[in-house]
């Protein structure tokens, strides 16, 4: 149990309807965790039981191919909640892997407690459903920034609306998320800089 977050609290007024009042409860239902820099917080073949919110600091979610290549599916910086929705939801094993990739402060809510504070405070199934919107557009931009662009468009994207990720996220990690070689995204980085 938390006792205050002043990041999670803003996050939930510029996304949520949330009675000054009730903060305190909700913030009961939360636990908060640090994880050194490429901890795991959850690995593949368990059944994701959390949500994570980032307080400060990175984490990225990917998988493992059957030739052992990583694939970086998703990353999440400060305000920014990351888990494996389906395995949460279904409460099923998840293929995914969820790793810090600095040093990160998370705040988490487990299924059930999720599910107790859905219930007691049903203003925050809004704020989760804004949440869910976001994270389902993002997910469908991504797909047609992958279909549509060139790679190198793709960097350029990303480096122009992302900055911060570029700047804290080792290249061989981007690169596995832009779906390139760690040697192209030296490449296409080095003619950006000249």
């Amino acid at each position: 149990m938390i006792q205050n977050s002043e990041i999670f609290i803003q996050h939930l007024k510029k996304y949520g309807r949330i009675e000054p009042q009730h903060i305190p409860g909700i913030l009961s239902f939360f636990e908060r965790a640090s994880y050194r820099k490429k901890e795991s917080l959850m690995t593949a073949g368990q059944v994701c039981q959390e949500h994570f919110f980032v307080e400060s600091g990175c984490l990225r979610m990917y998988f493992i191919d059957e030739k052992g290549m990583e694939h970086t599916t998703q990353f999440a910086i400060e305000n920014w909640w990351i888990t494996d929705h389906l395995s949460f939801l279904n409460q099923s094993r998840t293929g995914f892997y969820i790793q810090s990739v600095e040093k990160s402060i998370v705040l988490f809510l487990n299924y059930s407690r999720q599910n107790e504070l859905l219930d007691r405070y049903p203003e925050m199934e809004k704020y989760f459903r804004i949440i869910y919107q976001r994270a389902y557009a993002a997910a469908q931009m991504k797909e047609m920034y992958l279909q549509d662009f060139s790679r190198e468009e793709l960097f350029n994207h990303f480096y122009d609306n992302f900055p911060e990720f570029v700047q804290r996220v080792p290249q061989y990690m981007l690169a596995s998320y832009l779906g390139i070689t760690p040697e192209y995204l030296s490449e296409i980085r080095n003619k950006k800089r000249s």
